[in-house]
């Protein structure tokens, strides 16, 4: 099981790729750490179900659950914040309104194609927003723990997981390492833990170029 500082490690490194002024929308799980590790920097955070404005996690004593991300997490408003119902949520995502989409996923292909929303044999509770921002974000970043619960490589040499879509994730961002895809290929940009290269292929199921 991933730590915590571990988590928060993936955040921060995702963090560092967010520019000044981008519409940010942030999907389940680790991504919800990212509010807390912008520093100074301001960028409009969208949540799915209605919100434009995250700010960053609430103290313990300041939760309010009416005020709740789409990954049902407590949050705070920025400044200038605003809501609406989640039709316009949409309707932001599906019109190309969104700068960077950072998600989580289940497995991603060494081309960076993601499948995020469905098990196989599972109950599946939603496709929830996985779709839409796969198709309509204009980057997408994943944050992701680099083998799944069962310690099975989630980063593959092709989907067996239901895909979320054609279209490719421009990068991916494990405990372990930083990928970038580029023209159906997967580069190592970055190396984030005290691992070999050698071993990284050891638990990396997809091809990538060191």
């Amino acid at each position: 099981m991933l730590s915590q500082s571990e988590r928060i490690k993936i955040a921060k490194r995702v963090a560092e790729e967010l520019q000044e002024g981008e519409v940010v929308n942030l999907g389940v799980g680790i991504p919800t750490l990212i509010p807390d590790y912008l520093g100074d920097m301001k960028m409009f955070l969208q949540s799915e179900n209605g919100l434009l404005g995250m700010g960053p996690t609430p103290t313990e004593d300041d939760i309010d659950m009416d005020l709740i991300s789409a990954s049902k997490k407590p949050i705070t408003f920025d400044v200038g914040a605003s809501l609406f119902d989640s039709s316009d949520s949409f309707l932001m995502i599906r019109g190309g309104h969104i700068d960077v989409a950072v998600l989580g996923a289940l497995q991603v292909d060494e081309t960076g194609e993601v499948a995020n929303w469905a098990v196989p044999g599972e109950t599946i509770l939603g496709v929830g927003g996985a779709m839409d921002l796969v198709a309509g974000a204009k980057r997408m970043i994943i944050a992701s723990i680099h083998l799944s619960k069962d310690g099975n490589p989630k980063l593959v040499k092709k989907l067996t997981f239901p895909t979320s879509g054609i279209r490719k994730a421009d990068m991916i961002v494990t405990e372990h390492a930083v990928f970038k895809f580029r023209e159906g290929k997967m580069y190592l940009v970055e190396i984030l833990s005290d691992i070999s290269i050698k071993q990284l292929r050891e638990i990396t199921e997809a091809k990538f170029i060191s």
